[in-house]
């Protein structure tokens, strides 16, 4: 194994996602930075305010290309990064469990913050993820949804 860690870590996954673990992947020597964004199940949408969970549906191949190419884009906007992780929820995800979690770690603040929100604000328009809501007595897709741009639009 490498005595230098890999820069990106991307997973599409169905399992619980760790804020710790991703955190603490982050953290390097060059790096005096580390911003973490956690997306969580909140209780109301747009549409309901009695939500209980969400499920996600992806293609994975695809959903884990598009978010490559992502840090690709961010990584030519702001080339000081260090790590930087996004790991996304697939199928059901209970109200407060996390949904998405994305970590960046550089040698300042700045880059790190702006890198973080371009990332998730990128990730909500480019990769293609379809969200269900369910609530008491039934569920529907979600209405929060936005076309699916070209990430070097963002």
């Amino acid at each position: 194994m490498s005595s230098t860690p890999s820069k990106n870590w991307v997973s599409i996954t169905p399992e619980r996602l760790s804020l710790d673990v991703l955190t603490d992947w982050a953290i390097r020597p060059d790096c005096g930075a580390v911003v973490t964004f956690s997306g969580v199940v909140r209780n109301e949408s747009l549409a309901h305010d009695d939500v209980q969970a969400l499920e996600y549906e992806t293609s994975e191949e695809l959903a884990e290309r598009r978010l490559d190419e992502i840090i690709d884009e961010a990584r030519r906007r702001w080339p000081t990064l260090g790590a930087v992780g996004i790991h996304h929820r697939t199928g059901r995800v209970d109200l407060s469990e996390t949904t998405v979690v994305v970590v960046v770690s550089s040698p300042h603040r700045a880059e790190a913050f702006e890198a973080a929100r371009y990332y998730i604000d990128t990730l909500k328009v480019s990769v293609p993820m379809w969200k269900r809501e369910l609530f008491e007595g039934g569920s529907a897709w979600s209405d929060e949804s936005s076309p699916i741009i070209n990430i070097e639009s963002r």
